[in-house]
């Protein structure tokens, strides 16, 4: 799955148009890597993202192509 739609998904993002200027202006990265909106999110991946000034990371727990609202926090979990 996208990086993009992932974060949509998952709803840490709220909108993919937003996950996707997160992405296209080089705030997310994957493994340390900087990550465009097209990278294939894997189980285990380590998300960073740099949201108005503060670094949130995430691990990668599971890829869902759909996960109801209860369910999208169990997709991620949330790094110190």
């Amino acid at each position: 799955m996208r990086l993009d739609k992932y974060l949509k998904v998952s709803r840490i993002v709220k909108r993919r148009t937003v996950a996707n200027e997160i992405c296209d202006a080089g705030r997310a990265e994957v493994n340390g890597r900087t990550a465009r909106a097209s990278y294939d999110v894997k189980v285990g991946d380590i998300i960073a993202l740099n949201l108005g000034g503060s670094v949130k990371r995430y691990e990668v727990l599971a890829v869902n192509e759909f996960a109801p609202k209860d369910a999208a926090s169990a997709m991620y979990r949330e790094l110190a």
